[in-house]
């Protein structure tokens, strides 16, 4: 995840978005104990809500609609292939608003509980389940299984280590998060910072290591059945974007770096935008419609709150 120097855009021009939801509940519960608060609620970026779930269909197919509910078979023709064009949600934090008429809920795997994921489903949400694949959390329930050894440098603006992503031991416990994702319903995953060879990772991993990593979560989870997206990472967008179903970028348009998303487009394959608050959201909408990206304009906590593109 980006650093908070979208900050530095606070007096940028402003033109207001819609304003899909408004600041939930003062309610700190996360985790099981996550609520279901009434909210009045809008549609998503392209106003089609839960009906617009994208794509099912194998390894090479882009496109063809099925149901996109979760299953227990790890079949291709299983794995959720949205196209540009579908909405969505993006909470990380505060009490999970389940209101939203979108049709994908992209939520923390960790914090989430089973039930709640059912009732996504239930009410016919894809859902995606975050983890950080490339940093040592040490909060999380499994940080004590990942070997000492393969904990780098902090990364800039985060509690968390970089991960050596070579590491056997790294992998194995990525294997283990998504059996897990796969074990409590979730149609896919959002594996997170997975572009650690261009940063100051403590390792000097190198670009081929990196894709070598990413590649072996995109096949591990498509042997499970799962939805895969890509995040950040662009300098290896081209190399990468036959193995994930997706893509989910975080300011490319605050760094004008949004065009190297565009296979991700051409190749019928949806791209999940976010831009942080403050931003120039007339830039942002405008970028937004001109390639056909699916934007979100968030808070950096990531929690329900959220603006779309008029």
């Amino acid at each position: 995840m980006r650093t908070l120097m979208c900050l530095l855009l606070a007096s940028a021009t402003m033109l207001a978005c819609s304003d899909d939801t408004k600041p939930p509940a003062a309610d700190t519960t996360t985790g099981s104990d996550r609520g279901t608060p009434g909210a009045d609620r809008g549609v998503g970026f392209d106003g089609a809500g839960a009906a617009d779930t994208g794509t099912m269909g194998d390894a090479s197919d882009g496109g063809g609609v099925g149901d996109a509910a979760g299953g227990d078979s790890a079949s291709p023709a299983a794995i959720w292939r949205p196209k540009p064009g579908t909405s969505w949600q993006w909470q990380l934090s505060g009490t999970l608003d389940t209101s939203i008429n979108v049709a994908m809920y992209d939520i923390d795997l960790f914090d989430t509980a089973a039930a709640t994921i059912q009732a996504l489903h239930t009410q016919g949400r894809v859902v995606i389940c975050y983890f950080s694949a490339g940093s040592y959390e040490d909060w999380r329930p499994d940080a004590s299984s990942i070997p000492a050894a393969a904990r780098g440098k902090k990364l800039d603006g985060w509690n968390e280590l970089w991960l050596d992503v070579r590491h056997a031991g790294v992998r194995d416990v990525m294997k283990k998060r998504l059996a897990l994702a796969k074990q409590k319903g979730c149609d896919g995953v959002e594996p997170d910072n997975v572009d650690g060879y261009a940063n100051d990772n403590g390792f000097g991993l190198a670009a081929s290591d990196q894709l070598a990593y990413n590649r072996f979560l995109a096949d591990e989870a498509h042997k499970l059945g799962l939805s895969v997206g890509l995040k950040n990472d662009l300098d290896q967008v081209k190399a990468l974007v036959a193995s994930f179903d997706w893509a989910l970028d975080e300011e490319c348009a605050q760094y004008d770096e949004c065009d190297l998303l565009k296979p991700f487009i051409a190749a019928g394959k949806a791209v999940f935008h976010v831009e942080y608050t403050p931003t120039n959201e007339t830039k942002v909408c405008s970028v937004s419609k001109q390639l056909g990206l699916d934007t979100l304009i968030k808070r950096l906590e990531l929690d329900a709150w959220r603006k779309t593109c008029p």
